[in-house]
Formats: structure tokens, sequence, C-alpha cells
């Protein structure tokens, strides 16, 4: 073990005192950071109310939107007639269309009907004088033919009674509503129902090999038109998911970003020079520029679609117009900071060989800042496609207005689900193009 005496200890101390005689900050900063990001956080606790807020919420409703996002159901009612007859209603826009005939439904030949829920595990009997609910491994007969539906024996838990009716909860499968006249079933699928062809369609609850078939080499369905034509019409102008629509809409979306993004760095390039002050030595006209910059990007661009839809009314233009403002003024600043921060050695060497202001830019400053300019051009493209969805919802165009048209009905979750999956997709793709791109310009590799 050595020992280190006095004198030295005294000399390392001098030596390295940033060891020894360390400040208030290196010694406390780092508690003082944690002491500060509590305060903040409860700070932040109170100023949201969140344990009111958590209280409050409607956690039940995640799952019902979730689940409608990949599932559909069928609502078909049972009305019993005072004959005693049943008679069986669909909605108007059925998924089974308009002469349904599920194998999930059987009329017994006592006359009662009885609809599989979920297998045999789950399952509905409705008679004229009692509705029977089979779940969770009990059958609870609810009698239908006095003035209110009364349930015969105990109630349990996943069944509710009510003045006028019994609603039956059955999970993700379904429920069910009794009342005296009538038993109301939802039955729940999962996928998107008609996703290809709708109700409407020639091709319609065909099977895939008969669908196939017919567009290959079936007899054509509509003399005038050929079978492939026709269900290519049919997928374009389904009435349920309306792909055309939907696909005119993204596509809108991507040409509102490129023609906004395109447009605001051809506005900002020549600014951006006239911007920087080791370019053009001209403080009033640099300050003048680049607070132009600063105005026109700390303005957001959701405010800027606001401003336009007024002035131009909803449509592409004014999502293009928001995106082109935001850009000039973001690549703008961007453009002006990256000449400011060249090598002046190429560009002093050019010009003192007597060269014109155009050929010093050309060949002194261009080498050095072009693949700078595309890599950023490049990031706020791809960053301006998901803007363009966000302005879209205020009346700027695209699929942004489609989306937000779907989402107010409250009802077509799973239409919802099929548009953020484009845009995922759509972003996806812009995103890992334009890091290619980027990684080429700038001579990296990508991993």
């Amino acid at each position: 073990m050595t020992v280190i005496d006095a004198n030295r200890m005294h000399e390392i101390e001098t030596r390295y005192p940033e060891y020894f005689h360390r400040s208030f900050r290196q010694r406390f900063g780092g508690l003082m950071i944690l002491i500060a990001t509590l305060l903040y956080s409860l700070y932040a606790v109170w100023f949201f109310d969140l344990p009111k807020l958590f209280a409050e919420a409607h956690w039940e409703r995640v799952g019902i939107y979730l689940s409608q996002w990949v599932s559909y159901d069928v609502q078909p009612e049972f009305r019993i007639e005072g004959n005693g007859a049943i008679d069986i209603r669909y909605p108007r826009f059925s998924p089974l269309g308009d002469n349904p005939h599920p194998d999930w439904l059987v009329n017994n030949p006592d006359g009662s009907i009885t609809v599989s829920i979920s297998g045999t595990s789950r399952s509905v009997t409705v008679s004229k004088s009692e509705t029977i609910v089979t779940a969770h491994g009990v059958s609870v007969p609810v009698e239908v033919s006095s003035g209110a539906p009364k349930v015969v024996g105990s109630v349990p838990g996943w069944m509710t009674v009510y003045d006028d009716n019994v609603l039956a909860d059955l999970g993700f499968a379904g429920n069910v509503s009794i009342s005296v006249d009538r038993v109301k079933i939802r039955k729940r699928f999962i996928g998107w129902a008609n996703f290809i062809f709708d109700t409407q369609s020639s091709f319609f609850d065909k099977p895939v090999g008969e669908v196939v078939g017919l567009i290959v080499s079936g007899p054509r369905i509509k003399p005038d038109q050929s079978n492939l034509s026709l269900a290519f019409d049919d997928i374009w102008n389904n009435s349920e998911w309306q792909h055309g629509d939907v696909w005119t809409k993204l596509f809108q979306t991507i040409v509102m970003a490129f023609l906004g993004t395109l447009l605001g760095a051809l506005t900002a390039f020549p600014l951006a020079f006239l911007a920087a002050r080791n370019i053009t030595p001209n403080r009033l006209l640099n300050q003048i520029l680049k607070r132009f910059f600063d105005f026109l990007r700390s303005v957001d661009m959701l405010i800027w679609a606001l401003f336009l839809t007024r002035a131009f009314g909803p449509g592409p233009l004014a999502g293009s117009g928001a995106i082109f403002l935001t850009e000039t003024g973001t690549l703008g600043k961007l453009y002006s900071e990256g000449l400011e921060n060249i090598d002046n050695k190429p560009r002093e060497g050019i010009k003192s060989t007597g060269a014109q202001t155009v050929l010093v830019h050309r060949y002194g400053i261009m080498p050095q800042i072009v693949p700078v300019f595309v890599s950023q051009t490049l990031y706020q493209w791809e960053s301006n496609v998901r803007g363009a969805t966000i302005i879209g919802a205020v009346g700027a165009g695209g699929i942004g207005l489609k989306l937000w048209e779907a989402m107010r009905t409250n009802a077509n979750w799973e239409n919802v689900a099929y548009m953020v999956i484009l845009i995922l997709i759509v972003v996806f793709i812009f995103d890992t193009a334009s890091n290619v791109l980027r990684h080429r310009l700038m001579g990296t590799k990508t991993h």
C-alpha cells in the first residue's frame, strides 16, 4: 500500500484543482436538476389536475374503439308479432346485403330462432314467450310475455335489468337487448366487412376462386364491359370503403407536401444568400430577412392553413400554401445559417482570380452547401407529409379531411384504421427514401 505524504497531496491538488476544488454547480448540479424535475412534475400534476382527469376518463371507450378498428358487427332485430310470428330485420346498410341468410342463424322446428354469437358457448334463442341467453356456462331465460321483460332466477353479473329492457353483455362477441316485443342482437366479427366488394357489386359474397374465374375466363356480367374492368370499378367505387376517394385524397396529401416544400425551397434559396452576413454584407438587409424567416416559421402551419382556407376556401391549394409559407421560413433560416458556416477559403481563392460573383458562388460556395441543403430539404419534405395530414383536418384538403370526417361520425372506426394504416405506410416509405437519399448525398452509410 502506497502512503502519500502532505507535500505530495498538495502537489496533486495543485495539478488537478478541478477534482479537489469543485464549484457549487459541479457538486450539486445533478441534485438540483433532480429536484427541479420533481417540482416541475408536481406542478404539472396540479396544473392539469391529473387525478381528476384519470378518475373521470372513459377508459372503457379505449377498448371499444380499438375493437371497432379490427372488427365489424351485424345487428339483426327480431320483432315478435301479435300472432306469435317472429319477423327478422336488418339495418338498411347491413354488411350482409339486402337478402341475408347467415349460417349462424337457425330456424328451429318449434318456431323459435337460435343465433350463435360465439360458437356454442354464447347463443341466443328467441321465441314468442321468452328469450334464452347462454353465456359463461349458464343459460338465463328472460320472459317477454308480460308487460316488461323478466329474468327467471338470479340475475348474473353480465346481465343488467332496466325498467323496459334487459341488456346482456357478451364481451367482445357482442350483446343482446331484450324488450317485450323485440330482441336486438349485436354480433361482432373480426376483420373488415366488404373491403373488396360492397353489397351492390356483382362480385359480392362470391368465393375467391369464383371471382378469379369470372375475371380470367368467365362470361361477361355486363355485355359492354369486361369483368376485369367491372371488378376494378367495383373496388374503386366501393360505397362502404370509398377506396377511390381515399386514395385520391392520399395522393393530394403527397402532392401538397411536395409542392409546398418545393416552392418553399425555391423561394428560400435566393433569400438565404441575401440573409447570410458573409455573403451579403448589408446588416439591415440581413436582419430584415432573418426576422421575416422567423415570422413565417413562428406562425404554425395549422394557423396558416386556417387563414388560407378562409381566403381561398377549403382544398389542397390552401394546404400547399400553408406548407409553402412555413417552409420558406424554416428552410430560409437553415440555408442562411448553413451559408454563414461555410469555409471561405475556396470562395476567396476563386475571387482572387477575378471571377464574377456568380462564378464565385457557383464554384466557391455551391459544392459545399448543395449536399447539406438537399439533405435538409428532403427531411422537411418527409416531415411535411405528416404535417399535410394534420392541416387537412381544418379544411386544407387531402386525406386529413377525410380522416376527420370518418372520426366525427364516431361509428366508422374501421375506416379510420384503414386511413391511418395508409398514412403510416406512406410516411414510412417517404422516411426510408429520404434517409437513403440524405445518406448518399452526405457520403455516409445507412444502418
